[in-house]
């Protein structure tokens, strides 16, 4: 029974601990989240509002009285 328990134990400690190949996917998962961020950004500084907004903001300051 002892040894029964041994096993169980060594087994859940190795499972829980064990991470072969986990740093490679994590950094590839980041790389294409990275990625996909960079180009929904990119789409959304480019998209006509934005360019619009900023435009405005620009012109708004410039005709300020001093």
């Amino acid at each position: 029974m002892r040894l029964l328990l041994w096993t169980i134990r060594a087994r859940v400690i190795r499972a829980s601990v064990a991470d072969d190949g986990m740093s490679t996917a994590e950094y590839a998962i980041g790389t294409i989240a990275a990625a996909a961020f960079g180009a929904v950004l990119y789409g959304v500084v480019t998209g006509d509002s934005i360019v619009n907004a900023l435009t405005k903001i620009i012109e708004k300051a410039l005709d300020t009285a001093v």
